[in-house]
């Protein structure tokens, strides 16, 4: 969403033309740290998918300031001296205040739905009360920013870069921030900047605010260094997150905050964003203290009874806290390649724990890394006996009040792409083992079911004609902080041999209570994993379109492992209350609906309600309809690329993360240079067709092309993987960011009113942005990223339709 450029008196209150490019970058660099910030503290509080409320919250925020710039006469009236005079210090009071009053709402979001209930209302009460407050500190910054724009055109050139170079700066360390000094001090350090940003205009003004501003200057700054002194946030009840117990460490990462709390004298257990996550278990060192692998039997065994002899070589993909490489270093591997995502949890084993652990990360056995699992894969040439995922949300199972955290995250390990990967790394009798919790295994198998779909489609899209002797399963009944099922999954390239069959059916007698669930040959009680893993085609088509859930298989194109519910049946169950003890069915899918209507209303309200105070001036505006088309197409369309194009390049730049902020910062840089460079085109009547072709050719790349050119590059450093992104987004950011201003001059030229016409569309389109941020993500799990993508590109088609209507001569009555 662009600044809208609105043109006012520059009344700056000074006898000399006083520059404003540093207020602008600090304005841009705070507000930017801020958003990305709240997300971490969000995802924490409450549950990682209300993070897209934050981002549309603060899109809206800077929407509604801009909207108010415009429609409002003291505003307008008002010195550009006096409006950051007041605005930086506000932003300042009200980022410390509202994020104080944020850590102490407590919400149980499960109780919004039992509808019709005073606790439901209660729940829903607070999430709204928690939106107003994360929105409040945006509006002002939105304020100074089309301020700035709208009041130094002959400026404009300089303004945008200091607008870029602010928001790129903080993208570039604000991983860096989240990760060494944590969110809320990032939060705080946001807030500092703001105030340092107001004292240079009241020394210079020798401003009454000045003392006021001195100590917000130094409380920020206290708050920055010592950020205990802050509440700390109370989490969602829900989460059964210990609130009785202090933590023995806590620790952000860019991924999620990590507390760590003793549990018996030999387990220390590892929450994830408020979610118990894994463990770390002590260990002295020595092969006889892992006997208790031994008789009676961990599931965790299973694999190496399948396999016989010990592995030569094994890779763990999600290694957390090194459960599993103790399994495989009692069972005999000969070396194990352990890869775990949290840099924190990384840390933890190889060295705050190292003496508790026994030097796991040290032992000339083990390499452990940091890192992600798919991408250790694809730079890897080294084949394995034993490719594990050990299920890294196996001990979040046991917290029943938790399950739903991942129906909405993209699981990219467990598509037929990630699969079939793996695969392709195993030696000629080596084999493939994923293992899960499941909450209800009799009733809803559907996370087995659907990893065994998967490894079944993957196979058949290896050559595999008979994928049915290539996988076996087991289920093993689990009592740790609860009674749930842990599934194993093995997968072969090659056809599991009778030898291999027997022992792994034989085996299972030694891990109490655990069953075949399926092996070739052997006869079990018919299940949905079963009919997966052998029915014919026909038969499988038909149990996929007719099973209550949707497990069929994953792709890097619709990554959604854990959305099991379709969006059918949830929009048609929407006004029924759920039992929330059944947490993973439809909970997830009902917050990004409630997301969705949340993000509608409150655009409505603070983006297109103000211009009821100018009604009058809005009737006559002509071309409403079109010009709304017109930008509302842009924000859908621009929202639908970069969400796309974050998960293209996941795999490419290895963290999610990164994926995140070098799309963000790319496309920022490169939108805003798009932007300026309108100015050189606004002349060429050919100019926005000609950036739909380019768009359209772009797409096409990005569609055909930029997975296998990733996928090449691969094996490159980081810094070159950085650099390779920017370059793919360079020419989209440059097409993308000449549509905005081009068309709010094309509108500010119909009517008398040009102000308010830039505000309504600045408005239309903020409300397509703030939208679009969680309907993207919906249309993401009901048709996947490459459908997406061709809806922003039909978004930018629309857009340009509408041009053409808006470049014709206005009439003189005002059209609906």
């Amino acid at each position: 969403m662009e600044t809208p450029v609105l043109e006012s008196p520059p009344g700056n209150g000074s006898k000399r033309d006083f520059s404003y490019h540093l207020e602008i970058l600090l304005v841009s660099f705070a507000t930017l740290l801020i958003e990305i910030s709240y997300t971490r503290v969000v995802s924490f509080k409450l549950y990682y998918y209300y993070t897209y409320l934050v981002i549309g919250l603060a899109l809206l925020g800077i929407g509604a300031g801009g909207v108010l710039v415009a429609t409002s006469k003291r505003l307008r009236n008002a010195s550009t001296d006096g409006i950051l005079l007041w605005s930086l210090p506000i932003t300042t009071i009200t980022v410390i205040g509202t994020y104080i009053l944020v850590a102490h709402i407590s919400i149980n979001t499960l109780d919004i739905w039992h509808y019709g209930t005073s606790a439901s209302w209660h729940a829903m009460l607070l999430l709204v009360a928690m939106c107003v407050l994360v929105f409040v500190p945006f509006v002002t910054p939105g304020i100074v920013l089309a301020t700035l724009f709208g009041r130094r055109p002959d400026k404009i050139g300089g303004l945008y870069f200091a607008d870029l170079a602010g928001a790129g700066l903080a993208c570039a360390i604000v991983v860096y921030l989240t990760a060494t000094i944590g969110p809320p001090a990032t939060i705080m350090l946001a807030a500092l900047v703001l105030a340092l940003g107001s004292l240079r205009i009241a020394w210079r003004r020798r401003s009454r605010l000045l003392p006021v501003i001195l100590l917000l200057v130094a409380l920020s700054a206290v708050l920055v260094i010592g950020p205990g002194l802050l509440p700390s946030q109370n989490v969602d009840p829900s989460k059964a997150f210990p609130t009785n117990v202090k933590p023995m460490y806590t620790s952000w990462s860019p991924i999620f905050r990590i507390d760590v709390f003793q549990a018996t004298p030999n387990v220390r257990l590892l929450y994830h964003d408020g979610i118990l996550g894994s463990a770390i278990y002590h260990w002295n060192g020595t092969h006889d203290f892992l006997k208790r692998y031994d008789f009676p039997k961990d599931p965790r065994s299973i694999p190496f009874t399948t396999l016989g002899t010990p592995p030569k070589q094994e890779a763990i993909l999600g290694a957390a806290g090194g459960h599993e490489v103790l399994t495989s270093l009692y069972y005999g591997a000969g070396h194990v390649d352990a890869v775990e995502l949290n840099p924190v949890t990384y840390t933890l084993v190889k060295t705050t724990y190292a003496n508790w652990d026994g030097h796991l990360a040290q032992n000339p056995h083990v390499t452990y890394l940091n890192g992600d699992g798919r991408s250790f894969i694809a730079r890897t040439k080294q084949k394995y006996g034993l490719i594990w995922y050990p299920a890294p949300d196996s001990y979040s199972a046991t917290n029943a009040a938790a399950v739903s955290a991942f129906v909405l995250s993209e699981a990219y390990l467990y598509t037929t792409n990630g699969i079939k990967a793996d695969l392709s790394h195993l030696t000629k009798n080596g084999i493939f083992v994923a293992q899960f919790g499941e909450v209800d295994y009799a009733n809803r198998p559907y996370r087995t079911t659907r990893f065994v779909a998967t490894a079944r489609q993957a196979l058949k899209e290896m050559g595999v004609s008979d994928p049915a002797s290539h996988i076996l399963v087991a289920t093993s009944p689990v009592y740790f902080l609860g009674h749930y099922t842990f599934s194993t999954i093995e997968v072969k390239v090659t056809p599991f041999s009778n030898a291999e069959v027997h022992r792994f059916v034989a085996g299972l007698k030694a891990v109490p209570g655990t069953k075949v669930a399926y092996a070739p040959g052997v006869a079990v009680k018919q299940s949905p994993v079963s009919i997966v893993a052998s029915a014919s085609q026909p038969k499988l088509t038909t149990f996929y379109n007719t099973y209550k859930y949707n497990v069929v298989p994953t792709t890097d194109d619709d990554p959604f492992f854990y959305h099991f519910v379709r969006y059918g049946t949830v929009f048609k169950d929407l006004f029924h209350s759920i039992n929330t003890d059944d947490r993973e069915d439809a909970v997830g899918e009902r917050v990004l609906v409630l997301l969705l209507a949340i993000s509608v209303v409150v655009a409505l309200v603070f983006l297109l309600a103000p211009f009821l105070a100018i009604r009058r001036t809005w009737r006559k505006l002509p071309k409403k309809g079109r010009s709304a088309l017109f930008f509302a197409s842009l924000g859908f369309g621009f929202i639908f690329f970069e969400i796309t194009l974050i998960q293209l390049l996941n795999l490419f730049l290895g963290y999610p993360t990164y994926s995140l902020t070098v799309t963000l910062m790319s496309l920022l840089i490169f939108t805003g240079i798009g932007a300026y460079l309108s100015g050189r085109r606004r002349a060429q009547a050919n100019t926005v067709p000609f950036l739909l072709v380019g768009i359209t050719a772009l797409t096409l790349f990005y569609l055909f092309g930029l997975t296998p050119m990733t996928d090449a590059l691969l094996n490159l450093a980081f810094t070159l993987r950085v650099l390779i992104s920017f370059i793919v987004l360079a020419p989209l950011g440059l097409c993308l960011g000449m549509f905005m201003p081009l068309g709010l001059e094309r509108v500010s030229g119909l009517s008398e009113y040009p102000r308010e016409y830039v505000a309504w569309g600045w408005a239309v389109n903020g409300f397509a942005s703030v939208t679009g941020s969680v309907l993207a993500t919906i249309l993401s799990m009901v048709v996947g990223f490459d459908i997406v993508l061709v809806l922003g590109l039909a978004a930018y088609g629309l857009a340009v339709l509408a041009w053409a209507t808006l470049s014709r001569p206005a009439l003189a009555a005002a059209s609906p």
